[in-house]
Formats: structure tokens, sequence, C-alpha cells
């Protein structure tokens, strides 16, 4: 199985991304987002999480770029009725730290609103696995700063991944928000510094 994947970013399709590996292209189905953030970075090294499902007739992949990102879509995989596919829908329609707020509040409202989960789907979610989640940005006071400077350390691992020194990711981490989560955290280190050199130091 696979389970990561390092390569050039060949490709941008309206769902997946073809990622170049030593000459070999996966194709890695991802959310929306992570898709816009693949079209800054054509033509150079990015990283994901992989998570593989196979049938008998195929084998999909299914591409994060952070790992708890990805741990959260097998979650959801745990769902009746939630198939690799529309996990990934649910992931394209808000910051997967606000999905799981709306799981352990009940909000089944609020997730009947997201791309192609209704009412009955939303709140098997809410069963499911409401209590179940390590949440983020979730617990006051003091834990929260441990909550936020793992954050951080995410959105870091992901520019990183993505092919950025880390000397210039490091500064960047430094006027981040410690209230943003790690999608804001990496999209705005992408319009931040996809001017800069690539590589790693």
């Amino acid at each position: 199985m696979i389970g990561y994947l390092n390569g050039v970013v060949f490709d941008v399709g309206t769902e997946h991304v073809i990622l170049n590996v030593s000459g070999v292209g996966y194709e890695i189905a991802t959310t929306q987002q992570t898709l816009k953030d693949a079209q800054m970075l054509m033509g150079q090294e990015i990283s994901f999480w992989i998570y593989t499902h196979v049938r008998e007739d195929a084998m999909n992949l299914f591409g994060f770029l952070t790992q708890p990102e990805k741990e959260f879509y097998t979650q959801l995989l745990k769902v009746n009725g939630i198939g690799p596919k529309s996990a990934l829908n649910v992931l394209s329609g808000a910051a997967y730290q606000q999905i799981q707020k709306w799981i352990e509040e009940g909000d089944a409202k609020a997730l009947s609103n997201l791309p192609k989960i209704g009412k009955k789907t939303a709140e098997q979610i809410v069963l499911t696995l409401q209590g179940k989640l390590v949440l983020i940005d979730q617990k006051p006071g003091s834990k929260n700063k441990n909550v936020r400077s793992e954050n951080h350390r995410q959105i870091v691992s992901a520019l990183v991944n993505l092919g950025f020194k880390s000397l210039l990711v490091d500064e960047f981490i430094s006027t981040v928000d410690v209230k943003a989560t790690i999608e804001e955290g990496v999209r705005l280190g992408l319009q931040k510094l996809s001017g800069q050199k690539m590589g790693s130091l």
C-alpha cells in the first residue's frame, strides 16, 4: 500500500493531481483547496500523505498535505454511507478543524451543508464520530498553547514537504497568527514564499 509520495506536480485537473515520481505519473485525488495550492506549484516538488483505496477493478490514491488531515479522512470512512470520494467532498467544504468542531458539538445542520452531505448522513457522522476525535483548537487555557504550537509544527512540516527552504519557512512561521488553522497557515505560506527559491537546507 502507498502511504506517502514525493514528486513534481505534472498536471492538475478538476479532481486530481498528476504527480511525477521518478518518471511515473501518479493520479492523486485531493481536496479543492489542495488542487488550488498545487496549481501554484506546477513543475515544482510536493509531498502527499496517501490513502490507498483498493477495489477489484481499480486502485485509487487520495492525497493530503498534512498527516492530521489524512487521519481525519480515514475517520470519516468509518461512517456508514461515507465512501472515499464523499469523504473528500466533506473535506473540500471546510477546514477539517471546523468540521471536527461541528461533529463534537453535534451540529448536524452545519454538517449537512457540506458538499453532497444530506441530513441523514450528517446525523450519522455525529453519531459515529462524536467524542472519538482528537480535536484541534478546542481546549482552552494552557492546553490551547500546546495545540497552537502543534498547528505551527504541522504548517512548517507541510511547507517544507512542498519544497520550501526550511530557513525561509522558519522565518515565515514566526509571523503566523497563533489562532491560524493549518490550512490557513499553509495557504498563506504558499502566497508569501512562492516567489522564493525552492529547495531544502
